[in-house]
């Protein structure tokens, strides 16, 4: 809902949008895909979207995009009979924007968590009324148990710093 609210308003503010490119982490829900590796959806929730001439390696396959963090393997698991290979938040809202402007949608994800990975929190729990990612929730829940949360946290940490990286190289090597 918060993706799709930014493309409406980056859509009324900016005079002539050409496209958009939803990007950002996504979950791996096939096996076969790592943290750092880079998915480009063919479709999102069923919908057909835009392929960008990429000059990098990637996997393709279909996305799926919900409005809650998929944050348990078991969960994973469920999600992967939908025959998406990643899950994600943001894409389903920014691509109907796209569909509605009649305007070129890509989506370009990074994996953070593999397939087989549970989450260290249950992030859901950590998001405020209007859906953001609370920061003094997630700190409540390490300080409960610091000396298993925190590490696991400090390690996504990481991760998603290589993950971003990762996914601006791989769009600097792109054209839409």
């Amino acid at each position: 809902a918060l993706a799709k609210a930014a493309a409406e308003e980056a859509k009324k503010r900016l005079d002539g949008v050409d496209g958009f490119v939803s990007t950002g982490y996504c979950g791996a829900l096939d096996n076969g895909l790592k943290p750092w590796g880079i998915v480009v959806a063919s479709e999102v929730n069923g919908s057909a979207v835009n392929q960008p001439a990429a000059g990098l390696d990637y996997v393709g396959g279909p996305m799926l995009s919900q409005d809650r963090v998929a944050g348990t393997a078991e969960e994973k698991s469920r999600l992967r009979e939908s025959g998406a290979i990643a899950v994600e938040m943001e894409a389903a809202g920014v691509g109907q924007v796209a569909r509605e402007a009649g305007v070129p949608f890509y989506c370009i994800r990074v994996v953070t968590d593999a397939a087989s990975q549970t989450l260290p929190l249950d992030f859901n729990r950590m998001r405020d009324a209007r859906g953001r990612f609370s920061r003094a929730r997630i700190l409540a829940a390490a300080a409960r148990r610091p000396r298993r949360i925190l590490p696991e946290l400090m390690k996504l940490r990481r991760t998603c710093k290589g993950a971003s990286l990762a996914l601006g190289d791989f769009i600097a090597n792109c054209r839409f």
